[in-house]
């Protein structure tokens, strides 16, 4: 009796046996066949490392950041201006802002009975929200070249030459003027001719808007005169954009005078504020 119901139970037992290993293969194969593809999602390529954050995480005291003495020479106070005035004329005022990090700025004026003359730096920290496509820094000199052309200037580069080289703007020769001719005599009887205009002196002439080197990673300056008025003086408007990293540096110097017909000079104005820019690029790199 007890030979037959094992008999009986050993077919089943079998049975259950080969399908737990087919089941058991099955699963092998599933679990091989993802560790493989896992394997080779791995070996396939490594993905791109981010770019590295800028240099800078924070900003500079806008109204502190330009020297007393700087100020004093850029700004000068009316001889008059009572001292408890002059305090307050050279601690500036600051730009709102909404994120100290990220954009900042600070004005002053100065009045006098000859001119008035106005000064305001402003700092913008750029950061790059995608940094697998572009850095701090790469998305800072996109901003620069968005206000580079924005002032209409070119782009820094060689200037070709007839014999198809390039030279750089700064060192292309420049063709020597010819010797001017004698005068002769005039004939008898005529107007002797009047004499030439000179030509202005070096000094005299404008310096116009351009690309500046070798302040901060690049700059350039940006140089206005607004139109003369018949009762108006004009000013003239120094702006000075430079990138040090991923930040980008505002100095805009303006200076009016009080009659009409006098014309700031451009040589001063600019000197001061690129005398401005150099103290603060420094001031970066500290």
């Amino acid at each position: 009796m007890q030979r037959k119901a094992v008999r009986e139970f050993l077919p089943g037992i079998a049975m259950l046996t080969a399908l737990a290993a087919g089941l058991a293969g099955l699963t092998g194969c599933t679990s091989g066949g993802q560790t493989g593809a896992a394997t080779d999602n791995k070996a396939g390529g490594k993905a791109a490392a981010p770019a590295q954050p800028g240099k800078y995480r924070s900003l500079p005291a806008p109204c502190k950041a330009v020297d007393g003495k700087r100020l004093k020479g850029m700004l000068p106070a009316a001889e008059n201006l009572p001292p408890e005035q002059r305090g307050p004329l050279y601690a500036g005022t600051a730009d709102a802002s909404y994120d100290g990090d990220r954009h900042v700025g600070c004005r002053w004026t100065a009045q006098s009975a000859e001119e008035t003359r106005l000064l305001s730096v402003g700092f913008e920290r750029v950061v790059s929200y995608d940094r697998g496509a572009a850095s701090d820094d790469d998305k800072a000199r996109q901003v620069f070249v968005a206000r580079l052309t924005d002032a209409h200037l070119p782009f820094p580069g060689p200037i070709p030459t007839p014999s198809g080289t390039g030279v750089p703007a700064a060192t292309t020769p420049t063709q020597a003027a010819p010797p001017p001719a004698s005068p002769s005599a005039p004939a008898p009887g005529a107007t002797a001719p009047a004499p030439p205009t000179p030509s202005p002196s070096p000094s005299a002439v404008e310096l116009g808007s351009r690309v500046l080197a070798g302040l901060g990673n690049e700059a350039f300056l940006d140089d206005k005169l607004s139109p003369a008025g018949a009762t108006a003086a004009q000013t003239r408007t120094v702006r000075i954009v430079f990138r040090t990293s991923n930040v980008l540096v505002t100095v805009e110097y303006s200076v009016q005078p009080s009659l009409p017909g006098v014309v700031p000079p451009s040589t001063e104005t600019q000197d001061r504020a690129r005398q401005l820019a150099q103290d603060l690029v420094d001031r970066f790199n500290e």
